[in-house]
């Protein structure tokens, strides 16, 4: 379909996804879903490692004193971490991060959740058990 300008409210019964469509490929990468409730995938680490920026959800499993990071994401978008399996500390450093330099996952359960912002970096929009410093 070409690009559509819609004039009235627009109906779907399955939602809608805000997709890119890469111009030599012709690839299609679905960014985020409308009315289907919040959708993305799981990435499970174990150990010290790098935290994707490609799926919603990031679940930890600490093997010691892990170090993990977290790269720039694109603007407006959110990213969870947890820990499902506590083993040590682990501590995650962003690249740019609004609320200090780390934040650290003390105890299974501890859950942040982040929201990248144009300029500052990672926010923190909610916390739950984990030491932001």
């Amino acid at each position: 379909m070409a690009n559509t300008t819609f004039s009235g409210p627009v109906r779907s019964e399955n939602g809608f996804d805000f997709i890119t469509k890469n111009a030599t490929t012709g690839a299609i990468t679905t960014n985020a879903s409308y009315g289907k409730g919040v959708t993305g995938g799981v990435q499970s680490l174990s150990g010290a490692g790098a935290v994707d920026t490609t799926n919603l959800v990031t679940e930890i499993t600490t093997t010691g004193a892990d170090a993990l990071t977290l790269a720039n994401g694109s603007v407006g978008q959110v990213k969870i971490i947890t820990m499902v399996v506590d083993g040590g500390d682990g501590t995650l450093t962003p690249t740019t991060f609004a609320n200090g330099t780390t934040i650290t996952f003390n105890d299974a359960n501890d859950t942040v959740a982040l929201l990248y912002a144009n300029t500052i970096g990672w926010v923190v929009i909610s916390n739950s058990g984990a030491t932001v410093a």
